[in-house]
């Protein structure tokens, strides 16, 4: 009797056993989803960003030299210009027999202004040039001494920032230069039809005596302000004009953001419709700000940061004047940091924590935070490289809890 109790018994066991294993798996801890990432080593971008638009940097609008009655504007708003060959209009001026003294002297006045206006540009560009040599030197000098640790980053991109900024003074006053020669030759040409008449002159109300208003810059039309033909008086705006391809960015910030951005500054232009982001600098940051209602209705201040647009013009053919855009701006960059994501920093006690991953535990580390960038801040105690934090704890987190990569 006793052997044939013996395999119930064990069956009883086995079964026993198996709802023991059963509850012991039900009840043992099971690894949490979370999203783990690591701590990393390298550049921290510190930016400011917010929007707006884009305006051709140089803009020009043509005025009647002379008084006259002009021909009808011909020129729809996108016509491509060249300067000093496309005809906007041509004014036929009074008689001279019809001048007086003071119309004379008004156009002879507006010849020595051009030419003024002219010798100050060519001054601006010698300053530009000299300008250029010296912070090319700089430059040089800068990179050179880089590698061995007797410049900073911030040194070399200063000394960037300033060379940038003289090659761009060049080319400013060069394209002053050749519009205070254009005006030169307006100014000229209308001088002559409001003087008295000479013999060799030729005869009133002829083609030649005719005077043809073209246009100041290479370009496109961008307005029409004057489009019928008519009386004119001197200085009526007749058309504005200017190079779409070269562009400038207006991004208003709010003050607190505008006080920290240089003149030099990297930016990053996005929201403009391309396919790839653009490059620009900043030119300059105005000195003076203005009241703008947010779109919660709360009352900023605001300046507007002037941005330079890089990158070949080929990049942007689909951008225009008074488009929208996005600009994120590099106002410090902190170098060979220890980095951690924004995601995986929250508040703890006075100050900053983090859930670092050791094994398949997650234990809680207080942390020291210094800069901030977009997505990840300079971490200045608590951590090092190669550590492996959890971005977006739970309550399901805590120190001891058991984790697994995956979705939390």
């Amino acid at each position: 009797m006793p052997a044939r109790r013996l395999p119930a018994r064990l069956l009883v066991g086995a079964v026993v056993l198996a709802v023991a294993a059963a509850f012991a798996w039900a009840l043992a801890p099971r690894p949490v989803p979370a999203d783990i990432r690591p701590v990393r080593r390298g550049t921290l971008a510190v930016r400011v960003a917010d929007d707006g638009v884009t305006r051709i940097r140089e803009r020009h609008v043509v005025r009647a030299p002379l008084a006259g009655r002009m021909s009808r504007v011909g020129l729809e708003p996108g016509a491509a210009v060249v300067a000093g060959t496309t005809v906007i209009t041509t004014i036929d001026p009074p008689d001279p027999a019809l001048l007086d003294p003071r119309t004379a002297a008004e156009a002879a006045a507006r010849v020595e202004t051009a030419r003024a206006l002219r010798d100050l540009a060519n001054k601006a560009l010698a300053r530009a040039r000299v300008q250029v040599e010296y912070t090319a030197a700089d430059l040089e000098r800068a990179r050179t001494l880089f590698p061995t640790k007797a410049v900073t980053h911030e040194e070399l991109d200063a000394a960037e920032r300033a060379w940038r900024t003289a090659v761009d003074e060049v080319a400013e006053a060069e394209e002053e230069i050749h519009v205070a020669e254009h005006l030169i030759d307006v100014s000229q040409a209308a001088f002559v039809r409001s003087r008295p008449r000479r013999e060799d002159d030729p005869p009133p109300g002829t083609d030649a005596w005719r005077l043809p208003v073209t246009a100041p810059v290479d370009g496109r039309v961008l307005r029409v302000l004057r489009k019928g033909e008519g009386p004119v008086e001197v200085g009526a705006e007749l058309v504005e004009v200017g190079d779409v391809g070269d562009l400038e960015a207006v991004i208003d910030l709010v003050s607190e953001d505008a006080a920290q951005v240089q003149p030099g500054d990297a930016c990053e232009i996005t929201g403009w419709g391309g396919p790839r982001p653009l490059t620009g600098r900043v030119r300059t940051v105005e000195p003076r700000g203005f009241t703008k209602v947010s779109p919660l209705g709360v009352e900023e201040q605001r300046v507007n940061v002037i941005i330079d647009i890089d990158g070949p013009r080929d990049a942007r053919l689909t951008l225009g004047d008074d488009f929208r855009v996005e600009a994120a701006i590099t106002i410090d960059a902190v170098h060979d940091a220890v980095l951690v994501p924004l995601a995986a920093l929250f508040r703890h006690a006075d100050g900053e924590a983090v859930y670092v991953v050791d094994g398949q535990r997650a234990r809680l580390v207080p942390v020291t935070i210094g800069r901030r960038g977009d997505r990840e801040a300079e971490v200045r105690a608590g951590l090092t490289a190669g550590d492996r934090v959890i971005a977006y704890p739970g309550d399901a987190i805590g120190t001891g809890t058991l984790v697994t990569t995956g979705s939390p």
